[in-house]
């Protein structure tokens, strides 16, 4: 117990998601700044997701064909800074269409390989999985109010070094990160695929898939929603951060939650709350007091889901399938829809308007709902306390 690395993963998670709290929020902003259209944007911002689909799956894949998983940690990145630097040369869709593509190539593992790396740490210690990711929380929200309140008075383009300096200090905090002892499995005799084409297995992953693609809307449209609706950058900082302090608090009362509700019943509400919460986004825009009720509903939409989905993936790959298994959970949930949902938003916010798009973007986790009530049948349905 005495030698579970917590500070070194928890520092990894508060760096990792300080840059998702600089980038997602504004990034969107510094491509608006330099003409892109909101087709554009999308098509950019959503290259991070294509690259979800496919990178993870070969970086896990190296993973556990090797059972080393920090070494390629600390691969993707380093490459994944040297991608970024390519900001700073050029500002044309052809350029920065390039300089993403790479960046997201390798920035888009790092964290299932690190998700692998922590499950594997956190299993034989009995710690729960949110004791560590709500640093990534606390780093989020960090990084989302102070960006915000600089953007309101030096020029956007100072977030460009406000990311290569987090992104350096990443590579950096890779370096303490312990290599973890995988135990065999009985299943590792199996291929992957037999795994991944389980009925409830592909359950999860398509409703991942749906609630990623209404999140990835939000990722990439909301701030640019608000801003042309009049509001600040630090009152749209501070809507972000509401939704962190709730997936926080979320993170808090999970292993409680988890006495009482099943891993499935988590996922059910998730959704449905889902629902709710991007009709409120579409619908409320004029209303400060509906957005922040909307924003508290974060702790359902991504804190309580990303718990019980990254627990059931552990349930289903073990041994030398660890790796692999959260990376495909990154690439269908994150990678195939965030795909969706970037590229779909930013047709939908151009032609159809931002309310209209925010209500519409409230059926993929609908669909999910759908699907995870029918298909996912779990094998253990006990509360799974320790996650």
């Amino acid at each position: 117990m005495h030698l579970f690395p917590y500070w070194r993963l928890s520092s990894f998670y508060f760096t990792y998601y300080m840059f998702v709290g600089a980038f997602v929020p504004y990034w969107g902003l510094y491509l608006k700044s330099v003409n892109f259209s909101a087709v554009e944007i999308g098509i950019l911002l959503s290259l991070f997701q294509v690259s979800r689909i496919f990178s993870p799956s070969f970086w896990g894949w190296l993973a556990d064909r090797t059972n080393r998983r920090v070494v390629w940690i600390k691969l993707t990145a380093l490459l994944g800074l040297l991608g970024y630097v390519g900001v700073f040369f050029g500002t044309s869709f052809v350029w920065l269409f390039f300089v993403m593509a790479a960046l997201s190539m390798f920035t888009s593992s790092t964290l299932p390989l690190a998700e692998a790396v922590t499950m594997a740490h956190i299993e034989p210690a009995n710690q729960p999985y949110g004791r560590i990711r709500v640093w990534g929380s606390i780093g989020f929200i960090v990084a989302v109010l102070v960006l915000g309140m600089l953007l309101d008075y030096a020029p956007v383009e100072s977030l460009l070094w406000c990311l290569l300096a987090i992104q350096a200090t990443l590579l950096l905090l890779t370096f303490h990160i312990p290599e973890p002892h995988v135990p065999p499995h009985h299943t590792d005799h199996l291929s992957v695929w037999n795994i991944v084409m389980r009925p409830e297995v592909l359950a999860l992953l398509i409703g991942c898939c749906l609630m990623v693609s209404a999140h990835s809307v939000y990722y990439s449209f909301f701030s640019i929603f608000l801003e042309e609706r009049g509001y600040s950058k630090t009152l749209i900082g501070i809507l972000w951060a509401v939704g962190v302090v709730c997936e926080i608090l979320m993170f808090v009362v999970m292993p409680r939650l988890l006495k009482v509700f099943s891993l499935k019943q988590v996922l059910l509400m998730s959704l449905m709350l889902a629902v709710l919460r991007f009709a409120m986004i579409g619908l409320g825009t004029s209303s400060l007091w509906v957005l922040l009720l909307a924003q508290t509903l974060h702790a359902a939409t991504f804190g309580s889901f990303h718990v019980a989905s990254v627990a059931i993936v552990q349930q289903y790959f073990r041994g030398r399938h660890q790796a692999k298994g959260q990376a495909i959970y990154s690439s269908v949930g994150y990678g195939l829809g965030g795909t969706i949902g970037g590229i779909s938003g930013g047709y939908a916010l151009q032609y159809l308007g931002g309310e209209t798009t925010f209500v519409l973007t409230s059926v993929y986790p609908l669909i999910g709902f759908l699907v995870v009530a029918i298909w996912l049948k779990l094998e253990h349905e006990k509360k799974q306390s320790r996650h």
